[in-house]
């Protein structure tokens, strides 16, 4: 039988207070809604205890003593990575015997839970320091002063990948039925790569890859699709263009093209795709994708064209105008990687 919700301090004392006036304990039950089972209940522990209040439930003590609790709280706490197993045979010579499962519920209650660890970009103190400096440098940017830039990165897209998680209803011992499995193959089945940009006007181009990008490649995809991007777009004058420290993107005839067609581009922290509002655009447009679910890579091709010229122009504002909450973050973190 389900557990019935704990009536309130302020209901009880109510009980109380209509016992007093003299009223049955059937019509105090129908005037506040109690079964008057539990309105006797509480008017028998009020005239025992002469109080309402929850009196100390009994249960057995806890195995493991306030002081192995901040014993184990403090070594995970230094070192996240500490097994239960590890955990387990500290308190053993400390004298006290417990399972993995009392220590778990233990670290539960202070806060405490086991994760898996995320991957990340690797980051060197030269990283670390060159984040903190951009963050600070343009946290007093106005939200007009990012929607004046151009981003831009690229992103591979596999056939059957891990594109987006999928949940789906299904009864006990169901979970081998096809409509409840996602076909997966060796290497993915195929992939393709994609040059994109985005401003908080809308999605720009989105092109294919078709071969192993190298700088002349990438100063080809710029000079044929940035440009006019930016026109469909409607930019400013003067607008910036974003791209990460790729080798690819920092070749001599790159630099010297950007050069001379006068674009600003934003001066980029290495190591920082979290900064990147277009990974979020990227994972948005895997997840469409992994929906429709191609089954050859011409069809791939065409269903990420059409679900990037489906992006709202909304979501490319609200990921613009949130920026400085990217730099904030950045801050707080000390340079280290954010949620984002």
């Amino acid at each position: 039988m389900a557990k019935t919700k704990e009536l309130s301090k302020d209901t009880r004392n109510k009980i109380v207070d209509l016992h007093q006036a003299g009223k049955t304990e059937s019509a105090i039950g129908k005037q506040l809604g109690v079964k008057q089972s539990t309105v006797g209940a509480i008017i028998r522990k009020w005239k025992t205890y002469k109080t309402t209040d929850n009196l100390p439930r009994s249960g057995a003590p806890r195995k493991i003593s306030p002081r192995g609790v901040k014993m184990i709280t403090r070594t995970v706490s230094k070192n996240p990575r500490t097994t239960w197993g590890d955990l387990v045979n500290d308190l053993q010579r400390a004298g006290t015997k417990v399972t993995k499962a009392t220590i778990s519920n233990t670290l539960r209650r202070q806060g405490l839970k086991s994760c898996s660890a995320r991957r990340v970009p690797l980051l060197k103190p030269v990283h670390v320091r060159a984040r903190l400096k951009f963050a600070r440098e343009h946290l007093d940017d106005t939200e007009e002063d990012w929607e004046n830039v151009i981003w831009s990165d690229e992103t591979k897209i596999e056939l059957f990948g891990k594109n987006s998680t999928c949940r789906v209803w299904r009864r006990k011992n169901a979970e081998l039925h096809p409509k409840n499995t996602i076909p997966t193959v060796k290497h993915g089945g195929g992939n393709i790569m994609l040059w994109g940009c985005f401003s908080a006007k809308g999605p720009g181009r989105l092109i294919r890859v078709k071969e192993r990008m190298n700088g002349a490649m990438y100063h080809e995809i710029l000079s044929k699709n940035l440009l006019p991007s930016a026109r469909a777009l409607k930019m400013k004058c003067g607008w910036v263009f974003q791209h990460d420290n790729d080798p690819k993107h920092t070749t001599r005839a790159t630099k010297k093209w950007l050069r001379k067609k006068h674009f600003k581009v934003l001066e980029w922290p290495s190591q920082s795709p979290d900064l990147n509002p277009i990974e979020n655009l990227w994972r948005e447009l895997k997840i469409r994708v992994a929906q429709r679910q191609p089954q050859n890579i011409t069809a791939l091709e065409e269903i990420c064209m059409e679900e990037w010229a489906k992006l709202p122009a909304t979501v490319c504002k609200n990921l613009v105008a949130t920026y400085r909450k990217r730099l904030t973050s950045v801050i707080a973190n000390k340079g280290y990687i954010t949620k984002y």
